[in-house]
């Protein structure tokens, strides 16, 4: 893995989606999962822990989830109803006995819309939203089970149930963590769906931020897969037999702009446009060996909600520093402020060589000036939820985070103005009427047609008054032994561990 440590093991992991992809839906489980198994099309949703779901004939903000019968954690408890109430309390209530602030701050963020629960029958829960919302399975799918039981065992304490280690629902269980070091995985032969039981006895994580060191490790046989390789090593990997997968899915690696911060210069949207067209992705591609593709958007140029925006975003020098002298920055004033960025990370690629690209390409096509906040990813992740002028921002004017872009549920959380920060994922505490209009008549419709119409409205919104820099949509990179046959590198940020085996 590309993080520093390992992502947490109470059932709901941080360091971002990677934490997810290897310590969530391996162990613990949702309502609704990921289709993983393809990789033509982007992954759909399917059945979990929920075997089907609608929303209530009376009330369009309620939807009724039907649970699996016969489903067991890892402990050989019940998953069932008062599971899932526990662990919504668990999430939701900040009164819960059981309240778990760390997993409470990563799930409310990440599913904005929760109003209220209520068990109806022991295979029947009810979850009602704040506002109608189409795309409400897309937010429920990161809502993780843990066994109410692992909580007890460790006397009550969220701190002693991560190295027990919890028990979850999943294709694989715990069976050690060692902090800083590794957790192991074993295959769950009593998981409830028979025909994904995994074909691996068992999977080691381990944490190795640095890419040269991640190569290192492959090369010598000490693991047979890592996440990211570095760009300039994958000739020489590929020479010597390696395996290389890469192909697109929904993620972008953007620069988000502090726009409520007192003094930002991102508050004139000719200032967030201008950057739009101060950098050099193809240079940047370049760097990366082929294993990205420049961003004009939140979304790919060929995705059919992209939309037609007025602003088509390339390397235009003359046109960045126009606006940036109808925003009142010159050679003799020059645009100057600071970016949090991180050493490694979920997602991240590589982000200290990338952004000192980034950094020498504004500078030389806009005489714009960029110093850097270099801080750990889990760090800049807090911070990504922190208010705009927070003490933890230390300045910071902009943050580079990657993102996920793969359904509208996600699109809601990172740029409704229902979801400022810290409330939600709207670091930037950007506004844009015609996007919340269309958003909200998305969320309310039935119709697909509309729906899509809405969609591609909201995506133009995003381009045309930017709340980001948007910089490449990346490849998805991994490299792989020989050893390691039935992977499938979907369109998705998550992998389906239970398809792989190694001879």
């Amino acid at each position: 893995m590309t993080a520093s440590d390992i992502p947490t093991t109470t059932g709901m992991p941080n360091n971002g989606f990677e934490g997810m992809r290897f310590l969530g839906y391996p162990i613990f489980e949702g309502l609704v999962l990921w289709d993983l198994t393809r990789s033509d099309k982007l992954a759909t949703l399917r059945p979990g822990l929920a075997e089907s779901w609608e929303q209530a004939a009376d009330d369009r903000m309620t939807w009724i989830f039907h649970l699996r019968p016969d489903v067991a954690f890892h402990d050989g408890t019940k998953f069932d109803a008062d599971a899932v109430v526990w662990n919504l309390d668990r999430y939701f209530k900040p009164d819960s006995p059981h309240y778990e602030p760390p997993g409470a701050g990563i799930t409310r963020a990440r599913v904005p819309l929760m109003a209220s629960y209520r068990k109806v029958d022991d295979r029947t829960v009810a979850i009602t939203t704040t506002v109608p919302a189409c795309y409400f399975p897309y937010m429920a799918v990161y809502i993780l089970f843990t066994s109410p039981a692992s909580y007890e065992k460790a006397g009550r304490d969220w701190g002693k149930v991560a190295s027990l280690p919890a028990a979850g629902t999943g294709p694989f269980r715990i069976t050690r963590v060692a902090p800083r070091e590794s957790v192991d995985l074993a295959r769950n032969d009593a998981y409830w769906d028979k025909t994904k039981v995994a074909k691996v006895d068992r999977v080691r994580l381990m944490p190795i931020p640095e890419a040269t060191s991640r190569l290192a490790a492959l090369r010598s046989g000490q693991v047979d897969w890592i996440e990211v390789p570095p760009p300039d090593g994958i000739p020489s990997l590929k020479s010597a037999g390696f395996s290389i997968t890469t192909g697109s899915y929904p993620h972008v690696w953007p620069w988000f702009y502090n726009i409520g911060a007192a003094n930002s210069p991102f508050k004139d949207v000719k200032v967030r446009q201008a950057l739009n067209y101060c950098v050099d992705r193809e240079g940047l591609v370049t760097l990366l060996n082929g294993t990205a593709e420049p961003s004009a958007g939140w979304l790919k140029k060929d995705d059919p909600n992209y939309g037609s925006p007025v602003n088509r975003y390339a390397l235009d020098p003359a046109k960045g520093k126009a606006l940036l002298a109808k925003a009142g920055y010159t050679a003799a004033k020059p645009l100057s402020f600071k970016v949090m960025i991180s050493t490694s990370g979920s997602g991240q690629m590589l982000p200290l060589p990338m952004n000192e690209f980034i950094q020498q390409s504004l500078q030389e096509a806009c005489g714009v000036k960029v110093e850097f906040n270099v801080v750990e990813w889990q760090v800049l992740l807090t911070a990504s939820r922190a208010t705009p002028d927070a003490p933890s921002l230390q300045g910071s004017m902009s943050l580079n985070v990657s993102s996920p872009s793969s359904d509208v549920g996600i699109m809601a959380r990172y740029f409704s103005s229902a979801n400022f920060s810290p409330n939600g994922f709207n670091f930037e505490q950007w506004k844009d009427d015609t996007f919340d209009a269309s958003l909200k008549k998305l969320a309310e419709s039935t119709d697909p047609a509309e729906i899509t119409a809405a969609t591609r409205a909201a995506h133009e919104r995003l381009v045309d008054n930017p709340p980001w820099l948007y910089i490449v949509h990346d490849l998805n990179p991994r490299a792989m032994s020989t050893k390691v046959k039935g992977f499938v590198s979907p369109q998705s940020w998550f992998v389906d561990l239970t398809l792989v085996s190694v001879q």
